[in-house]
């Protein structure tokens, strides 16, 4: 993992046509509101100091999104106040909405998380989360800036095989034009399966 920023690919007009074709095409048919942060409950993160899996039977659509929460209780207290518990930036990668040019949406991993000034934020990895509580001001002045863009454009695509599952990578579309890859940890490891490099303890982030 590099130590701002996973790696992230620029990516040609027909290479990006491709991965529209066979990843974005499909999902579109679906008419079911998105499921955020992956169900689980943002309430949770306030009541309980963590996260927590929510649960089917506790689910309530709110800006076109559904979400999950691990009780009857927690979905009332969203209900009646949902802006005290929503992750800011609809859920999205707060470190990616943050970029500059290159703020855009990405999916984000329920266990990277921070509470600033009564406020949920949400990254795509724990390292980048990392980074970002070392200036959460600054960022979050960024992010705050940048979300009247980012907010319209495209949901980021989760990337199939021979991607790794964990954390997803994802083609995103950038406020300021064109695409990335955005590409999680990445481990070498040997015939035994031992690690024997990881690109978290790089220290730069690979050019766009």
């Amino acid at each position: 993992m590099w130590e701002v920023h996973p790696s992230r690919l620029r990516l040609s007009g027909p290479l990006v046509a491709i991965l529209y074709a066979t990843v974005l095409v499909p999902t579109a048919r679906s008419d079911e509101p998105k499921l955020s942060i992956s169900g689980y409950d943002p309430v949770a993160y306030f009541t309980d100091g963590k996260p927590v899996q929510g649960k089917t039977e506790f689910e309530y659509l709110w800006h076109k999104l559904r979400w999950r929460f691990a009780n009857g209780a927690h979905r009332e207290l969203f209900a009646n106040n949902p802006d005290r518990y929503t992750p800011q930036y609809d859920g999205y990668c707060a470190m990616g909405v943050s970029a500059g040019e290159a703020g855009h949406k990405d999916t984000v991993d329920p266990e990277a998380w921070t509470i600033v000034d009564g406020k949920l934020y949400l990254t795509h990895v724990s390292q980048t989360m990392d980074a970002w509580r070392q200036n959460p001001a600054e960022y979050i002045k960024q992010a705050d800036a940048n979300w009247a863009a980012v907010k319209d454009l495209a949901e980021p695509v989760i990337l199939g095989p021979p991607c790794a599952a964990s954390p997803p990578s994802t083609l995103v579309e950038l406020r300021g034009g064109g695409h990335w890859v955005v590409v999680g940890p990445e481990a070498a490891r040997d015939e035994g399966g031992n690690v024997v490099s990881s690109s978290r303890s790089a220290r730069k982030s690979r050019p766009a």
